[in-house]
Order: structure tokens, then sequence, then C-alpha cells
């Protein structure tokens, strides 16, 4: 299944704790679009959120977002694993 990192830039800054609440809600719902959420990163003063997702395609992907909390992400690209 393709591998997808998607970022999100939040204007004024985000907490940690409601990037944490967000990502629950990625996960009550990710099974309905055959997507699952993987890790996600949090630069708390910039606002920026980086997810790492599995997805069938990036309309899969935004599609959990959209439904758990709304908040889509700003880019999204297909990534391939290293090491």
């Amino acid at each position: 299944m393709p591998l997808y990192l998607d970022v999100h830039t939040i204007a004024g800054g985000v907490s940690a704790d409601d990037v944490a609440k967000a990502h629950r809600e990625d996960l009550r719902v990710q099974g309905a679009h055959d997507v699952r959420y993987l890790r996600y990163w949090v630069e708390e003063s910039t606002g920026k959120i980086f997810c790492l997702v599995e997805a069938p395609n990036a309309e899969a992907a935004h599609s959990v977002h959209r439904e758990a909390h709304g908040l889509v992400a700003d880019e999204l690209y297909e990534v391939i694993e290293g090491c």
C-alpha cells in the first residue's frame, strides 16, 4: 500500500495535546477508509504537524482527516521509506 507524509500548518502554533486528540480521532475512523495512520510529529511553536500514513490513495488519507476533525493537510507527498 502506498505511504504518504502529510503536512499541516496551524496558524499561531499548536499544542502536542491537541494534536494527540486529533490523532486519536484519526485512528477511530481510519478503518472505514482502508487507511492506517502510523506516526505523527509536532513542532508546537510553528504549528507544523507531520503525519505518516498508509492509504490506498491520497484522497483516502484526506478523507480520514476531514471526517475525524476537519483538519485536512496543506501538503501531501507519496514517499518511499528508507532505513
